[in-house]
């Protein structure tokens, strides 16, 4: 955690050339002469001052870089406002915390020196940011260790190519083991000291009598612990300490009813007074069709009705969604699902923090390239006639151009995306299901008068509460959110005495047809013979 912030002090002090603090002095360019031989950047003997490098802003480039520092809108609990840190005056930052610093160097620091220095220095700057946030990632596999234990010597010598000797003290060398101490040790967010300081801040909270502070502290810890274990005589724990939801969030209730939809399960929570409006007919229409396009119940259905149409389908919730929802529909400033917390846009453009970006995924997914990026204009609730109650939550957005190399481009080695904040999906198809839904949000490029002062960086964000599960041992399959290209096939098999429906691609009907039992299985080969 150290090492990452006091990597990040010494890239941005010297970056920005803060008196005191930067790397870039008098002494190390003699020593970039002496020992780097770049005499480039020796001193003028008729001026005695020295020339520009290429790694320092000039005071524009600074002013525009800490201007758009103070614009900054992040997510609910992402980051503190960094606008409080920003010194205009003395054109620096202060004050930034070890989380501030963690942020900033693995989401922001690639966006802010983009448009201000040569590609040749930026992307060892980019690699290093990447190397953190693949190293704090919640998820690790010895594959991805090994691959930063091999890259980071390449970075740091990278990095030697552009900064004096003097910039490389203990800790820009340290770097180099935190990829096999993650092999050896496990994730770094049990190891380093984010769980201590957000645990010292719960304690401090205990805190009642400032005079006697240790007393304080011991007092409230016992009462918890006395707490807890009184809890545990309760069948569902001590009623007076009620559950509290972590951020973001939601508890349901079960669903008794074991046939009702998925599409009808409450995928979350409301936030904000409700509304009521209706549906106009093309709002109608793509919502209707939307639903039964992404209702993996009704595929089956929609085969057997197209082959034949006289086809009679006595099951309720089909008939019910076959139907079509009611035209009133129910309207909400936000919503709590998947982890995240949305915000409409129109609710959240006066707040301090910003909550509107969507992102999903396509049907014909390749890596980033068919992810529809836009943003939250009305979270809206449909109903479907008769009994029980069946509803189902969607998401009207303005979706950006989801035009590959065009209005959506991917740093072919960096895989940072960027979109044209200009340009629109020239498509009718507003709404996604909430349950769908990722979150993301949109900085702009610092200056806004270069090449990028039409286009937006996406930063992804991942749930709390969000577990990474190999694909081994997954047991949940993850629709898209538009309809693929392949046709299911139904094929009946016979289990026991029982009758088994499998739905099966057309591609892994074609690799179970070609797979010979026997040729992994010795028992079944002499069985043959």
């Amino acid at each position: 955690m150290h090492i990452e912030k006091n990597v990040f002090d010494n890239i941005f002090n010297t970056v920005f050339n803060i008196p005191g603090k930067t790397k870039d002095t008098y002494k190390s360019r003699d020593e970039l002469i002496k020992y780097c031989r770049r005499p480039q950047f020796a001193q003028n003997l008729v001026t005695s001052k020295y020339p520009d490098v290429p790694f320092v802003l000039n005071k524009s480039q600074k002013k525009d870089v800490l201007e758009w520092v103070k614009k900054l809108r992040f997510l609910d609990g992402y980051a503190s406002n960094l606008g409080r840190c920003v010194d205009a005056n003395k054109l620096k930052m202060f004050g930034m915390k070890s989380h501030d610093c963690h942020v900033f160097m693995q989401t922001l620091l690639p966006i802010a020196l983009r448009e201000f220095l040569p590609n040749r220095i930026w992307e060892p700057l980019t690699e290093i940011s990447l190397f953190f946030k693949q190293l704090t990632s919640s998820s690790l596999t010895d594959e991805e260790l090994r691959n930063l234990d091999e890259q980071i010597p390449v970075i740091l010598c990278n990095l030697e190519k552009i900064f004096p000797p003097s910039f490389f003290d203990s800790m820009e060398h340290l770097p180099v083991h935190l990829a096999y101490e993650a092999r050896i040790a496990g994730p770094v967010h049990y190891r380093w000291m984010y769980p201590p300081e957000r645990y010292l801040r719960k304690i401090k909270h205990k805190i009642m009598n400032k005079a006697q502070v240790e007393g304080s502290i011991s007092i409230g810890y016992i009462m918890d612990e006395a707490a807890k274990f009184a809890s545990f005589y309760f069948k569902e724990g001590d009623p007076t300490l009620p559950l509290k939801e972590k951020r973001n969030e939601v508890y349901l209730d079960d669903i008794v009813d074991d046939d009702m939809f998925e599409i009808f399960k409450p995928p979350g929570k409301a936030i904000g007074a409700e509304g009521k409006r209706y549906l106009a007919d093309n709002e109608y229409t793509a919502a209707h069709l939307y639903i039964l396009m992404n209702c993996p119940k009704v595929q089956p259905f929609i085969h057997v009705f197209v082959h034949n149409c006289a086809n009679k389908i006595s099951n309720h919730y089909i008939r019910t969604i076959a139907r079509g929802p009611l035209r009133e529909v129910r309207t909400y400033n936000g919503y709590y699902v998947n982890g995240f917390k949305f915000h409409c846009e129109s609710y959240g453009s006066y707040r301090a923090t910003d909550n509107t970006g969507v992102c999903i995924k396509g049907s014909v997914y390749n890596e980033t390239e068919s992810d529809y990026y836009g943003t939250l204009v009305e979270v809206i609730e449909l109903e479907f006639e008769a009994l029980p109650v069946k509803r189902t939550v969607l998401f009207k957005c303005e979706w950006f151009d989801p035009t590959p190399h065009i209005d959506i481009v991917v740093h072919p080695r960096y895989k940072l995306v960027d979109v044209h904040d200009k340009k629109r999906f020239n498509k009718y198809k507003p709404f996604v299901l909430a349950v769908q839904a990722s979150q993301v949000y949109y900085c702009e490029y610092p200056g806004r008068t270069g090449p990028r002062k039409d286009w937006k960086a996406v930063c992804k964000i991942k749930a709390r509460a969000q577990i990474d599960i190999p694909a081994s041992q997954s047991t949940d399959v993850i629709e898209p959110a538009f309809q693929n290209d392949e046709n299911d096939v139904i094929i009946e098999a016979v289990v026991g005495d029982e009758d088994v429906l499998l739905e099966m691609s057309n591609m892994a009907r074609s690799q179970a047809l070609d797979f010979d039992p026997t040729i992994d299985n010795p028992t079944l080969k002499e069985a043959n013979i």
